[in-house]
């Protein structure tokens, strides 16, 4: 008797979590079409990527890119209409938040590799980049070595932040390495001196040298530790909805939409400072758009 009530108990228990839990269809288009909107995922300063304004609002390279591959969504389904509902995340929590359904793409500076597609799926790559270093205007530090003994940040969850700390191991350089929240808080960390450096993609280092006060006082240094990819990032296991994603970043690329939308983001100023980052696209990527594809070595 006491048994049965047990099962019972526990049969109520797992038809009330089933009751009370969110109902999600299976796919992300079906998710889509039922709620009438879309979810983007975007950061808070990872400029000219995915960063917020004063109002909040998210602008930038890869969240323009995002719109447009929603568009295409909304015509594949054949919807009237199709909101767009941003979700702010962090290098912590972005993969999560793909691979637990909160978002349906995240717009920001992710790098596709092969650790992170054992969880989420990336289309064709926007960028391509490299991990270099943040110092002071004043610094006399050129390039990794000279970190020896010193303090060197990096944003938790970056594929820089891993870089960093191997090499700081096999090299024997004896570095502290320091984890910040946010792109934010290590620029801020470099300039109070609480670190000798930022590791980090060097298109977000210029990103963010540009929108500060006075961009004289930091600096870019050394050679590329790392070659990033970046690439916008979707849940896996979605062959349709990738598809879409991955055929309309094709169309975009080969049109010269997103040359275009690269020029804007890239060659002419920018919010909130109004300021340029002057960053011609570099041989990787011309190379990599000549023949665009997801498949990336790395």
């Amino acid at each position: 008797m006491q048994c049965t009530l047990s099962a019972r108990r526990a049969l109520a228990a797992i038809i009330g979590l089933a009751l009370t839990a969110p109902v999600l269809a299976g796919t992300v288009l079906e998710r889509i079409r039922q709620s009438g909107k879309i979810v983007i995922a975007h950061r808070e300063s990872s400029v000219p990527f995915s960063y917020v304004l004063a109002d909040k609002k998210p602008v930038g390279y890869a969240v323009e890119l995002c719109l447009k591959v929603g568009e295409a969504v909304r015509k594949k389904l054949e919807l009237k209409a199709l909101a767009t509902e941003y979700l702010q995340v962090t290098p912590a929590n972005r993969i999560a938040a793909i691979a637990e359904g909160k978002a349906d793409l995240e717009c920001g500076s992710t790098t596709n590799n092969a650790e992170r597609r054992q969880k989420v799926a990336f289309t064709v790559p926007h960028y391509i980049t490299g991990a270099r270093y943040m110092v002071r205007g004043d610094s006399p530090i050129e390039d990794l070595s000279q970190f020896e003994g010193k303090k060197l940040v990096s944003t938790k969850g970056t594929t820089p932040l891993k870089a960093i700390d191997q090499a700081n191991r096999e090299r024997l350089l004896g570095i502290t390495l320091l984890e910040a929240p946010d792109h934010a808080k290590a620029v801020e960390m470099v300039e109070q001196g609480a670190a000798d450096g930022f590791a980090m993609d060097d298109v977000l280092l210029y990103g963010l040298i540009a929108g500060r006060a006075d961009p004289t006082k930091l600096k870019v240094i050394g050679k590329f530790l790392t070659i990033e990819p970046l690439a916008i990032m979707l849940p896996k296991d979605d062959p349709e909805f990738k598809k879409i994603v991955d055929d309309e970043m094709k169309r975009l690329i080969h049109s010269r939409e997103a040359h275009a939308i690269y020029e804007k983001w890239f060659l002419k100023p920018i919010p909130p400072q109004n300021t340029a980052l002057n960053l011609p696209m570099n041989y990787l990527l011309k190379d990599f758009w000549k023949y665009p594809t997801d498949q990336v070595p790395y």
